[in-house]
């Protein structure tokens, strides 16, 4: 059912696609790289993958801080992951519409 909700807010968001000069692709792509001025890539990594964001040294131990992989959620999970922000995410305030784009680039990107 949430695939279907999507698709839909993505076609009906791009109904005069022909007079856009971006596609739905180049569209979720800028979404990802720069939704409010930090781009999704920069913790997530290109694909969604996850990065490591930074390493310290605690003592003898190296520790990093990991940003997790978001390619792999479904669409309810990642929408609420967008919604209340977690440790150091920032709060985007995206529509529903940018939320379907960022999960569409992402599920095509992991493919």
């Amino acid at each position: 059912m949430k695939i279907v909700i999507l698709i839909l807010l993505l076609f009906f968001s791009n109904a005069n696609a022909k007079d856009s000069f971006l596609s739905n692709d180049e569209y979720a792509k800028m979404l990802y790289k720069n939704p409010r001025g930090i781009g999704c890539n920069l913790c997530h990594g290109e694909k969604g993958e996850g990065l490591v964001i930074s390493s310290y040294i605690k003592g003898d131990k190296k520790i990093s801080l990991m940003a997790p992989r978001i390619n792999n959620l479904s669409m309810r999970r990642f929408t609420k992951a967008l919604e209340k922000g977690k440790r150091l995410m920032p709060e985007y305030f995206l529509t529903q519409q940018e939320k379907a784009y960022l999960y569409y680039y992402l599920t095509k990107q992991k493919n």
